[in-house]
């Protein structure tokens, strides 16, 4: 069956780095599209990235120029990078894969967490100043 399986996440002080890392199983990998959601206590889930079959990404207007989002195909494993890390990073990372060749341009859309199959159990991020 279908599995993904976060790693990555930690503590780090502000203007620090982390790689997240999800792996997954049970699906031909590359032909979905992918996303990284984060949720913080008391918030709601929210879209924080997307990549496409075709390495095509998109980004939550919060992370664009410190976070990259990529996929090794060949290793079934998607990435987040993330740089210049903030206090309001702090969230429990998800990734998710819904079964589409491409991600909707959208971020009403590719946003939402009802739009993807399958999650991971989410790995922890903190940032402290």
């Amino acid at each position: 069956q279908v599995q993904l399986v976060e790693s990555g996440g930690g503590s780090v002080q502000a203007g620090g780095s982390l790689r997240l890392s999800c792996a997954a199983s049970g699906y031909t990998f590359s032909i979905y599209c992918m996303a990284w959601f984060r949720q913080a206590p008391g918030n709601e889930r929210e879209g924080v990235a997307t990549i496409d079959s075709a390495s095509s990404t998109n980004y939550a207007d919060s992370v664009k120029g410190r976070f990259t989002i990529s996929r090794d195909n060949a290793k079934n494993t998607l990435y987040l990078e993330m740089n210049s890390l903030k206090l309001e990073d702090t969230a429990m990372y998800y990734c998710a894969a819904v079964r589409n060749w491409v991600c909707s341009r959208d971020y009403d859309v590719w946003g939402r967490d009802n739009v993807y199959n399958y999650w991971g159990q989410g790995t922890q991020v903190t940032v402290s100043s």
